[in-house]
């Protein structure tokens, strides 16, 4: 069964309330109520409620919760790159799509657990992924090669971001508390039984912030570093 709905089944229909029911409505109304109780929140009953519609309308739009879920991830990659145009510098067009992708999902923490991994399928993923490809390519990678790099690149992009979205998604306390333990737990361990943790003793509050950019950046280095075009240009070795 296709995942998507027909066009003429998803016409604007008025709720109860007056309101024109749309996929575009309920996908921001699906991401609203995420955000505010979590991903038990996706369910028809609820989002018929806060819709003011009855339930099955939804299937007009959606056959089930999973095809909605592949709806918001690819809603939040459409944020994300929205207005971006990439330059002539493919590295540094690589580091800001990387960027955006973690910006979309620390502005839906909730929502970031259910979409972070799926393949949506849909218009907003397929425009980032010709636009990755297509940054590689220029760099001049072969295509087997420019798959394989983005497919490694965007792997590391989405599961640093939804870390880092997942940790912006726990209540206040726990994050206090995790940033707790490296200024005051690792602080007072034994350094006789740790030396390596106490030689860093200094650095540890860091390690209460995120990694992202600076994975990124390595891993920017390296794709940079087995160029083709920056080979041919330096008159290097044309070996990977």
């Amino acid at each position: 069964m296709s995942s998507r709905v027909p066009e003429e089944r998803r016409r604007r229909r008025p709720t109860r309330s007056g309101v024109l029911l749309s996929e575009d409505l309920i996908v921001g109304t699906a991401l609203r109520l995420i955000g505010e109780h979590g991903s038990e929140a996706l369910s028809v009953r609820r989002l018929g409620a806060a819709l003011g519609c009855d339930p099955t309308a939804l299937y007009r739009y959606f056959h089930d919760t999973d095809d909605l879920v592949l709806a918001i991830a690819d809603r939040i990659i459409g944020e994300a790159m929205a207005g971006f145009v990439p330059g002539d510098d493919w590295v540094a067009s690589l580091r800001e799509m990387a960027l955006r992708v973690r910006a979309g999902y620390l502005a839906h923490p909730r929502a970031a657990a259910l979409a972070a991994h799926r393949v949506t399928r849909r218009t907003s993923e397929i425009q980032a992924v010709e636009t990755g490809l297509g940054l590689l390519l220029s760099a001049g990678f072969e295509p087997a090669v420019a798959a394989r790099l983005y497919l490694a690149f965007i792997d590391t992009v989405l599961s640093h971001a939804a870390t880092d979205a997942s940790f912006q998604a726990l209540p206040r306390q726990q994050r206090e508390a995790d940033h707790r333990a490296w200024r005051e737990v690792y602080q007072g361990l034994d350094p006789v039984a740790y030396p390596a943790i106490t030689a860093v003793r200094r650095e540890l509050p860091g390690m209460a912030d995120s990694s992202f950019e600076e994975a990124v950046d390595l891993l920017l280095e390296a794709l940079a570093a087995r160029a083709p075009a920056r080979r041919a240009s330096t008159g290097g070795s044309s070996r990977s």
